[in-house]
């Protein structure tokens, strides 16, 4: 990207925010970073999500905006009470970062979102086109990018993520010292699908989508997703160890709760518009990803 920008960013101490900052600074642009107290130094801005409050003078002259702070959705067992917490730190935090943009107008506002939005597709490809599910996530996620479109007539880009693979977190880190104990195996039956991407090229589309002429929602996955079955083969494969420790689906639900219809669950997600826009992925087969990846 060229000329250096000054970019904001939320989530910034997040697997994706982290690997993003660096990248940015990396490639001479300025970054600030979105802070839940008072700035301290001059690469800090101060806001408040559930107050809905931003600093807009420190705001003032950003070329984009990326928003990518929100709950774990893997992180606790989902009560009734962690749901709302789920919803409510997406809702809250857009709501306020989407008016802070139609305020200062930047060029971008790049918003997150998940692959949760489908639902449970099955078999079936789905592009961003497509409808939104009616689980639990696929609401969250409906309401997430409506409170997006606040930003008004800025440029705004709703990035639909599926697994990001990284060994330091995320999925892969918990999934790795399993396998390396020989204790992996494919979870459920294994049929489901899994729309990943390596946290390399997540960030590549990222940095894409800041110079592109994209809006709207964006799927941020390999074009070639895999069934659970071949996800754990390839990871076995990867760290030469046996995947023969399959994990019922009955004990996944008992471990994980309602998080656990996300790892059974079928999603089958295409990077259309990125792909009709001229992206390529340097890791599109999760073989050669995951290798790289362990090594």
């Amino acid at each position: 990207m060229t000329p250096p920008q000054r970019i904001a960013i939320s989530g910034a101490s997040g697997l994706i925010g982290t690997a993003l900052v660096g990248h940015l600074r990396s490639e001479g642009h300025t970054v600030q970073r979105f802070v839940r107290r008072e700035a301290k130094s001059p690469d800090e801005i101060s806001w408040d999500p559930i107050a809905g409050t931003v600093d807009l003078h420190a705001l003032e002259g950003v070329n984009a905006v990326i928003h990518l702070a929100g709950a774990g959705v893997g992180d606790k067992r989902w009560t009734p009470k962690y749901k709302a917490t789920i919803l409510n730190s997406r809702l809250f935090g857009t709501t306020a970062m989407a008016n802070a943009v139609a305020t200062v107008k930047p060029d971008v506002f790049i918003s997150a979102s998940a692959v949760g939005w489908y639902g449970e597709s099955g078999n079936r490809a789905v592009v961003e086109s497509d409808r939104a599910g009616d689980d639990f996530l696929a609401t969250v996620c409906r309401e997430w990018e409506g409170a997006a479109d606040l930003a008004g007539d800025v440029r705004t880009v709703k990035i639909r993520t599926g697994l990001v693979l990284d060994p330091t977190g995320g999925a892969l880190g918990k999934l790795i010292p399993l396998f390396r104990l020989g204790l992996g195996g494919r979870l459920g039956s294994g049929q489901q699908w899994w729309s990943w991407i390596t946290l390399h090229d997540e960030i590549r589309a990222i940095c894409h989508l800041l110079e592109s002429k994209i809006s709207g929602p964006v799927n941020l996955t390999s074009p070639n997703p895999v069934t659970n079955q071949e996800f754990t083969a390839a990871l076995a494969r990867a760290l030469h160890r046996p995947a023969v420790f399959p994990v019922p689906a009955f004990a996944l639900r008992i471990a994980m709760g309602g998080f656990s219809s996300e790892v059974l669950g079928s999603k089958k997600v295409i990077p259309q518009q990125l792909q009709e826009d001229g992206f390529t992925f340097d890791y599109p087969h999760v073989i050669n990803a995951l290798a790289e990846l362990i090594e």
